[in-house]
């Protein structure tokens, strides 16, 4: 009978789940040519353009500049006194893998066991979570959504935030593959055991690598075979490490593996700036806003910590909270860096442009220039002042709804003041 009732309370979690998620209308393919008149444009890769124009056609930037001639049948978007940007990048979140933390069945983000790197983070991902259109709301127009937990945890997914399914929202797949560095400490036989236990996947991954190169015959392991894009060094081995040892440790590993490695999180990164210099390792700034890990640090210590990266010449993006609920904070954590010494111009960067070159996206995003996506946001200010809205967003050209629950929610309420107001 309690099997019964347990089974039933988990239906009714799951239909509460879904009867709750408000039904997206992702936007059609772009129709015709438009035109953004009057903005001032942040290229990002090649400065602003105050008074600007940026055309785009078929999903792709075809002219950007001032005095464009527009074509005739073009859709006009008066943008004056307005500001352009590229789309930004949410370099480290688990958008589309959860919903609600609270309740398991609508996590999809951490598997069981240790070492899955044939877990593919696309095929999970939600396309009607309502994180999305918030994320969109605050900019976000491309989430790096990685899986986690495990040693080894699977493979991360550029995703567009709109679409009908992970097929028409997967940008590049995979990017990376995740991976918790083990952190040793004293006796700790268990994380002993976890670090032993994925270098021996790694040596099993390329012994199969050699089979199949010898005979297509050979048995498919799907677990291997997932890890044969990192071996190759096509997509970087993305490693979870926030303490200095942890990092100096990745980095011997990868260069030994001959792996192309970044660093997510990184806290001690400042302290071990040669090897990450040396190596060419860039580091992944997540989050920004929290509080320092030790009582002696100044209570800037992780503030500041982007401009200390900036300062000593390491490669790095700026990330938020891991949770996709807090995707309208992108921004600020980038903002707030911005305040504790790095230059404007670095953290626009920081969440365009280099999580876009660090992943090899940028082909496509991170900056506005022709040829590129055209996946861009128009603000009614400076993205960096936190009193600026994100107006509209376009994806591959598509003009995008802003609407989303957070927004609903408000207009709802202040109804609901205005009719007791009237009473």
């Amino acid at each position: 009978m309690n099997i019964i009732k347990k089974s039933l309370t988990v239906v009714g979690v799951v239909l509460i789940v879904c009867f709750s998620l408000q039904a997206q209308i992702p936007a059609p393919p772009q129709q015709q040519s438009v035109a953004i008149t009057g903005a001032t444009i942040y290229t990002v890769s090649d400065g602003v353009i105050s008074d600007g124009t940026i055309l785009f056609d078929d999903g792709k930037i075809t002219a950007i500049g001032t005095g464009l001639e527009i074509p005739e049948n073009a859709e006009r978007y008066d943008a004056t006194g307005k500001y352009v940007y590229p789309g930004l990048i949410y370099a480290y979140t688990n958008m589309g893998l959860t919903e609600i933390g609270a309740v398991d069945v609508t996590s999809d983000f951490n598997e069981f066991g240790q070492i899955n790197p044939n877990v593919r983070a696309e095929k999970a991902f939600h396309p009607e979570s309502e994180h999305i259109p918030v994320a969109r709301s605050h900019g976000v127009a491309v989430s790096l959504s990685s899986p986690s937990g495990s040693t080894i945890s699977g493979l991360s997914a550029a995703m567009l935030m709109d679409g009908w399914t992970w097929e028409g929202m997967t940008l590049r797949a995979p990017i990376g593959l995740m991976i918790n560095w083990p952190m040793i400490t004293g006796t700790d036989n268990n994380a002993r055991n976890q670090l032993e236990e994925f270098k021996q996947a790694f040596d099993n991954a390329r012994a199969y690598k050699k089979a199949r190169s010898v005979s297509e015959e050979h048995r498919i392991d799907m677990r291997w075979e997932a890890m044969i894009p990192v071996l190759q060094r096509e997509i970087p081995v993305v490693v979870q490490a926030n303490n200095a040892r942890q990092i100096r440790e990745a980095i011997t590993w990868a260069e030994s593996e001959n792996l192309r490695l970044v660093i997510v999180g990184g806290r001690d990164a400042n302290y071990v700036s040669d090897q990450l210099i040396a190596k060419d390792v860039p580091v992944i700034v997540t989050p920004v806003i929290t509080s320092p890990g030790r009582p002696w640090q100044g209570y800037d210590e992780v503030y500041s910590h982007a401009a200390g990266l900036h300062k000593a010449g390491i490669r790095f993006a700026v990330s938020g909270e891991y949770g996709s609920a807090n995707a309208m904070r992108l921004r600020h954590h980038a903002a707030t860096a911005a305040g504790f010494g790095l230059p404007e111009d670095e953290a626009l960067k920081a969440i365009t442009l280099y999580p876009a070159e660090i992943f090899g996206l940028s082909d496509r995003i991170g900056s506005l220039e022709i040829g590129k996506d055209a996946t861009l946001i128009v603000t009614d200010g400076d993205i960096l002042d936190l009193r600026a809205s994100v107006e509209q967003m376009f994806i591959l050209g598509r003009k995008i709804d802003m609407a989303d629950k957070q927004k609903n929610l408000f207009e709802r309420y202040r109804e609901k003041y205005r009719q007791l107001s009237d009473e």
